[in-house]
């Protein structure tokens, strides 16, 4: 009979989480039987949906939390519904494997009992939890502490790890101490028989002659304001020929549309909030450049973005801060700005790009094959099979899991 996977993501629901929602179809694809657990939020209200096969659960969720007892509030809520929703979904359809992704760090709770009942686990370590701490400008102290503690029980409980890249791999290796033979890098790849350019729009340019895109999350450590900063400097620079699109949504949403506004930035930044795919992608397919202004610091440093990976599939010439993943992962398709002159260099890399169509056209065709050929999201499957053959290799599964014994794995034909 069919493995059965429940996956525990808390901080995005599904399917705009575009990570499990991959992992979800693969495995579905690939003979398991699949539940996901996540957090309702905008759009995605409903609590209980059937999406590709794959049913989703949706608990209720507080507020965004800031600080630590925001922070705790928050994510103490997730926990207290991730709690009655797993038992609920276990006795209702049962699992052989909780998948958590983080952050936070606080899954394993969930876990420890069905452990004892011969549940694995899988870490799905989206996040170095430390690291975005100290990203959002938390202070070496407690709480920090504290997350190292959480990530360290994390890892002492999974019976196996999965991470974005090989930084994450040294992570669950050094300080994690987990076994080189549990840890699998599962890369985030986009689709690119899926996620392909369309047709460009002129009408998304506004009367601009170039379009500069963006896709993201607005953190504080994702870096918009920067981009504000670049926007204004080109302005100074009397261009106003230059657009910038920028999609998504966050917590600091608001606050950079006031910074466009103090700016007087209107008639060339824009935020559209969260849209659909279909608007997304004429965006992006529209855009001359992308941009990835990610903050210079350790978390981003060492994670791997999927927004450059989709740049890449739609053939789009790249501008980010150096870093050591980014470089990774876009290669010669992206331009790297200097972390310490950040604004003005940022901001002339994009001018260069746009006065050098050539280089754009090599830079974007360079970043579609390597996509196409190595960052694919199929590249990532065998290795996410594996995670859950080991696993499934380490110990039998119990009766209370309601399946039968089928040698340890889900049926690999169908991928």
């Amino acid at each position: 009979m069919k493995r059965k996977v429940l996956i525990i993501v808390q901080n995005q629901s599904v399917p705009p989480d575009p990570r499990v929602l991959k992992e979800s179809q693969s495995l579905y694809a690939n003979g398991c039987d699949v539940t996901v657990l996540c957090p309702r939020s905008k759009g995605w209200f409903q609590g209980y949906q059937v999406v590709d096969g794959i049913r989703v659960y949706r608990h209720p969720t507080s507020r965004e939390g800031h600080g630590p007892l925001g922070y705790l509030w928050e994510y103490g809520c997730s926990l207290f519904w991730e709690f009655l929703y797993t038992w609920w979904i276990y006795l209702r359809h049962g699992f052989e494997v909780i998948q958590s992704c983080n952050p936070p760090d606080n899954v394993f709770f969930i876990a420890l009992p069905f452990k004892l009942l011969g549940v694995r686990y899988i870490f799905d370590h989206h996040d170095a939890s430390p690291e975005l701490y100290s990203a959002k400008g938390g202070e070496n102290g407690t709480v920090r502490k504290l997350l190292f503690w959480l990530e360290k029980m994390t890892y002492r409980f999974s019976d196996a790890v999965m991470v974005t890249n090989e930084s994450y791999r040294d992570l669950a290796t050094g300080r994690g101490r987990v076994a080189l033979s549990d840890v699998f890098v599962v890369r985030n790849g986009p689709d690119p028989d899926t996620f392909k350019a369309v047709e460009p729009n002129p009408d998304v340019k506004r009367g601009k002659r170039y379009l500069i895109g963006y896709v993201g999350c607005m953190n504080v450590q994702d870096g918009l304001d920067i981009l504000v900063e670049v926007a204004h400097y080109i302005k100074n620079q009397q261009r106003r020929d230059i657009g910038f699109v920028c999609v998504g949504g966050g917590p600091e949403l608001s606050a950079l549309r006031q910074m466009v506004k103090k700016r007087h930035l209107e008639d060339m930044v824009t935020f559209t909030g969260r849209i659909p795919d279909k608007d997304l992608l004429e965006i992006l397919s529209t855009a001359d450049v992308c941009v990835n202004p990610d903050r210079p610091c350790k978390m981003n440093d060492i994670s791997t973005m999927i927004k450059i990976m989709e740049y890449m599939a739609l053939g789009k010439p790249i501008v980010q801060f150096d870093s050591k993943e980014g470089r990774f992962s876009a290669g010669e398709a992206s331009l790297y700005a200097d972390r310490i002159d950040q604004v003005p260099d940022f901001a002339n890399k994009i001018l260069w790009l746009l006065e050098h169509p050539d280089e754009r056209k090599k830079m974007g065709e360079y970043g579609r094959m390597r996509v196409e050929r190595e960052l694919r999201w199929e590249m990532s499957v065998r290795n996410m099979l594996s995670a859950y053959d080991r696993v499934f290799s380490k110990r039998a599964p119990t009766a209370n899991a309601g399946v039968v014994e089928t040698g340890g794995q889900c049926d690999h034909g169908q991928q």
